[in-house]
């Protein structure tokens, strides 16, 4: 195992000192690729093992790959790589599915109270030199409103167990649950009966643009929709003309169809609340995120058993 290598395809971390502790103490050496996306795949191309974020590394990369045994992404979606391809062709792939729970779920939670208690609006009336509540418009009891969850995993469970006690009730539909704590539903009786919608499903080809305006029609007229998951599950244009036509009440996006969104252009957007894909971003999580990475790397190459493997 000494003299291994490993290259790190996307650094979006302050720094990668954790890995490098961690690797390097185990005889390998750690490096962090750069220049354009050729020049990435040729430092890649005789890697034992890669460290990724969002790199998409499709079918013809992983050919390019020599020796790689193993990519281990920083986060929890896996949508990136092309995990059939790597399976056929011996590499594993493994995720960080459990680092960033808290902090997602928190987010959720606050973009929900955010859109319900109309904070932003409330912030925007005030430095505009407005003052009133009743300048807001209609306001709901949060405890009035029954909350949907689009997806059912670690995530959702955490937002469920804070939002429970305080709203009229929730609602579940995930395909590949067959028990909840909550009301388990089929999608059309979630979007119809849901106040708020949140969408906590991993992005596949079944959930890409599954929230359309298709969905955006079924939903109750007002109905807020909450997305910190993955962009490509909300169709973007379809909410900005539900939120437009006034159909839909709020929403709140943490993530979207293609990053950095067009900023200018949903400036003007009404009733729409934005956030720099930030919903998993604490010191905390990011140093358990870089730790859990790596030592997947490492038992890999060891041949130890895997705590995430997702393929």
């Amino acid at each position: 195992m000494a003299g291994f290598k490993v290259v790190v395809t996307d650094q979006v971390f302050p720094d990668i000192d954790i890995e490098r502790e961690l690797i390097e103490a185990a005889g390998g050496t750690i490096e962090v690729a750069t220049g354009s996306r050729e020049q990435v795949l040729a430092t890649a191309a005789d890697a034992d093992a890669l460290l990724c974020t969002y790199f998409p590394l499709g079918a013809v990369d992983l050919g390019l790959l020599k020796n790689c045994k193993i990519i281990a992404r920083y986060g929890i979606g896996v949508d990136n790589v092309d995990l059939e391809t790597a399976r056929v062709g011996g590499i594993v792939v493994t995720n960080v599915p459990d680092y960033c729970v808290e902090e997602v779920a928190l987010h959720t939670v606050a973009l929900v109270l955010a859109m319900v208690r109309k904070i932003a609006e409330g912030d925007a009336l005030v430095r505009s030199g407005g003052w009133g509540s009743a300048r807001l418009g209609e306001v709901r009891r949060l405890s009035t409103l029954t909350v949907g969850l689009l997806g059912y995993g670690r995530i959702a469970r955490d937002v469920a167990a804070i939002l429970r006690p305080l709203t009229a009730g929730l609602l579940v539909h995930d395909p590949f649950v067959t028990w909840a704590e909550d009301r388990l539903v089929d999608l059309p009786t979630l979007l119809a009966e849901s106040d708020v919608l949140s969408v906590h499903c991993p992005l596949t080809s079944e959930t890409r643009g599954l929230v359309d305006a298709a969905a955006l029609a079924r939903m109750k007229p007002g109905a807020l929709l909450v997305n910190t998951s993955r962009g490509p599950i909300v169709v973007l244009d379809d909410v900005v003309r539900a939120l437009t036509g006034g159909t839909l009440g709020g929403a709140a996006l943490d993530v979207f169809e293609s990053e950095p969104p067009p900023g200018r252009r949903l400036a003007e957007v009404p009733r729409l609340l934005m956030t720099p894909h930030s919903a998993f971003y604490s010191r905390e999580a990011i140093k358990e995120s870089q730790r859990k990475a790596a030592t997947q790397v490492l038992k890999a190459l060891r041949g130890e058993p895997l705590d995430y493997r997702v393929a």
